[in-house]
């Protein structure tokens, strides 16, 4: 109890006792495990967060191992957000969290309850899976935020924080307006984390090097009934290279502005 205590003793001595009761008490779910979200992950529990879900479909697999917090040698295989949660615990065993191993979709949408939050974080690759989360949780009341693309980049000074129409210089955020602009525009504004830096491949895509790929998605559940032995790397139409510190930055600046936004309100 007395080191609990002390968990987040130099986060208070900045912020205050009564901003890290709202800290704790706000509630936040993030969509997505991987190299964005598990480092967003890990910042908002180390920041006071207490109460997080986390939504990811995925298994870890060794290609995952150069930029995502939980994926290592030994926990190849695992479902991701199992891994991230019991590593989350690891820091502070009060928590409350919640892993979804689920896709978010346009059918699975309502399986989430989004009116019941504070804060939506958006850290998913999927565009149409995306499109629809940009579009439900600006129709809430919660604060929503979303990475934009993190592959390609080597450049940690080039990350940025723009309103979403104001994004520039990034394939995804394009790729989402051309969409949006088709179908139906956002209700609220939002942010987003993004850098204008589009590196090219230099390297040759091959496999993950094992006989059987170990990251099949979600196994048979609610919802998610097609995705038994589910693969996920090779159903990618492309995959692009990606480094730890960019990936991360974009994890940390999104649970930044959480507690920016945190700080700020009355």
């Amino acid at each position: 109890m007395g080191m609990e205590k002390g968990l987040f003793r130099r986060t208070e001595l900045l912020l205050g006792d009564e901003r890290m009761k709202k800290i704790a008490a706000t509630r936040v779910i993030l969509f997505g495990a991987g190299g964005v979200g598990s480092w967003c992950a890990e910042s908002l529990i180390r920041s006071g967060i207490c109460r997080l879900t986390l939504v990811d479909s995925d298994r870890i697999c060794v290609t995952n191992i150069n930029r995502q917090l939980m994926a290592t040698v030994k926990t190849v295989g695992e479902v991701k957000v199992d891994a991230l949660k019991r590593r989350l615990l690891e820091i502070n065993p009060s928590a409350g969290i919640q892993a979804l191993q689920m896709i978010y979709s346009r059918e699975t949408s309502d399986s989430f309850a989004l009116d019941t939050y504070d804060y939506i974080i958006d850290a998913i690759d999927s565009l149409e899976h995306k499109v629809h989360l940009i579009l439900a949780a600006t129709q809430t009341r919660a604060v929503f935020f979303s990475s934009m693309g993190a592959a390609l980049k080597m450049n940690p000074s080039g990350i940025q924080v723009a309103e979403f129409w104001k994004v520039r210089g990034c394939p995804l955020a394009a790729a989402l307006r051309r969409k949006l602009k088709k179908t139906e525009r956002p209700a609220k504004k939002f942010l987003c984390v993004y850098s204008e830096e589009v590196l090219e491949n230099r390297g040759i895509n091959r496999s993950c090097g094992t006989e059987k790929c170990l990251c099949p998605k979600a196994q048979t559940g609610p919802g998610n009934p097609e995705l038994v032995n589910h693969e996920w790397c090779s159903l990618k139409a492309r995959i692009n290279g990606t480094v730890a510190h960019t990936t991360a930055i974009f994890g940390f600046t999104l649970a930044g502005l959480v507690l920016q936004e945190i700080c700020k309100e009355k």
